[in-house]
């Protein structure tokens, strides 16, 4: 008979299920936090952008929004693929399924809805310089990201993707190792090759749904805990410091040769995946996660609400700041996560006030009424991007 690694067995003794859960939280909360620079107001249209990438201001912006930005999603999709390593086992397909469009995929179109509404209705009403869809076909592509992002909403396609590799989980935990990593092989050829399927809009988000998987069951998650952080620094800046460099110096080269950036993008992403999760480590370990981790319950609104927030708030802020290129725009920048956040706890709060049922749809089943909400009780991963509903740490 086939014997797999089984991923649900217990943790060693030494590596404490709390700390794990934590991390596992506060790493929700920091990434999520840096996708926010992907997503940043500028105040600037696509070619004054171009302009402004080679000033100083415009460098520390791509700085922020590449390493701290893009590199963050790998782990959400690393995270994500550990815990359904766990669950994936045991439920029935359909039930499965069922958990996952609740918390994943229903979610996603209401918060798709609510970007259309809201950012294109004010742009057909002139009172947002936003994208419009231009026929009912464009709409319903916008709605359920089947071919492109969202033009308004674009960090959903990170959704759409994971509730494929979601519907693909069951199958994918009883694989062998090796054909994993043959899955994980193709899916970074295809990821490096710029081709464009819309089986996935982003095959990088299998790649490391897979290698979250892999993960588990090689207990990788307690090796790099280990791991000092000096060396998991020292792993990301060379990576860090071969991206800026090939970018800046090379810039040319790299739009001849795309395949080379995208296969710079993947080994960049996968250290800073090592590197967050080896700080969300530290800070599971001491007082100074004890902010982030109150803040974990509304990580999954956070991310599906910033962008909105951006279109509405971004404006009106720049009036005061000024666009990308004034004295004081840096500031706004290097604010703009912490102010999402603290608008989305507000908006959490205020749904679990007026609507606890509309709160639990809207952030995926995480802000729920009696729900265990804190990780570093040890006894559950509350539910949220690693998106996989929580289940005990330490469960066998």
């Amino acid at each position: 008979m086939l014997k797999l690694p089984d991923s649900r067995a217990a943790f060693p003794d030494s590596f404490s299920p709390a700390r794990l859960s934590g991390a596992i939280g506060i790493s929700r909360v920091i990434c999520i936090l840096g996708v926010v620079y992907v997503h940043a107001w500028t105040g600037l249209d696509g070619g004054q952008l171009a302009q402004a990438d080679a000033s100083a201001q415009g460098i520390f912006r791509w700085v922020l929004m590449e390493l701290l930005g893009r590199s963050a999603v790998p782990l959400l999709g690393m995270i994500s693929g550990w815990l359904v390593a766990g669950t994936a086992w045991s439920r029935p397909y359909g039930t499965f399924m069922r958990g996952k469009a609740r918390t994943i995929l229903l979610p996603m179109l209401l918060w798709n809805m609510l970007a259309m509404l809201i950012i294109s209705g004010g742009g057909a009403l002139g009172l947002l310089a936003s994208p419009v869809p231009q026929s009912v076909w464009d709409g319903f592509n916008q709605l359920f990201s089947l071919l492109t992002p969202n033009e308004t909403n674009v960090q959903m396609a990170f959704l759409r993707d994971l509730f494929i590799c979601m519907a693909l989980a069951p199958l994918l935990v009883r694989m062998r190792s090796r054909w994993l990593w043959a899955i994980m092989a193709l899916a970074s050829a295809w990821a490096i090759s710029g081709w464009i399927n819309p089986l996935l809009l982003r095959p990088s988000i299998l790649i490391f749904f897979v290698a979250g998987i892999l993960a588990r069951r090689q207990r990788f998650e307690v090796r790099a805990a280990g791991m000092p952080m000096a060396h998991a620094a020292l792993l990301f800046g060379v990576c860090a410091f071969a991206k800026v460099l090939v970018s800046a110096l090379a810039a040319p080269l790299g739009a001849a040769h795309p395949q080379m950036m995208a296969a710079l993008d993947l080994v960049l992403r996968f250290s800073a995946a090592l590197m967050f999760w080896r700080i969300a480590w530290w800070l599971a370990g001491s007082s100074k996660g004890a902010a982030l981790l109150k803040i974990e319950p509304y990580a999954f609104l956070i991310f599906c609400s910033h962008l909105i927030l951006i279109w509405l708030a971004g404006p009106a802020i720049g009036l005061l700041t000024g666009p990308l290129g004034s004295p004081a725009y840096p500031a706004f920048l290097l604010l703009q996560p912490a102010l999402a956040a603290a608008v989305g706890v507000v908006i959490g709060k205020a749904l679990m006030a007026a609507s606890p049922p509309a709160a639990e749809i809207l952030s995926g089943g995480r802000l729920k009424a009696g729900q265990g909400k804190t990780p570093v009780q040890g006894r559950w991963i509350t539910s949220g991007i690693g998106f996989g509903r929580g289940q005990a740490a330490n469960s066998s």
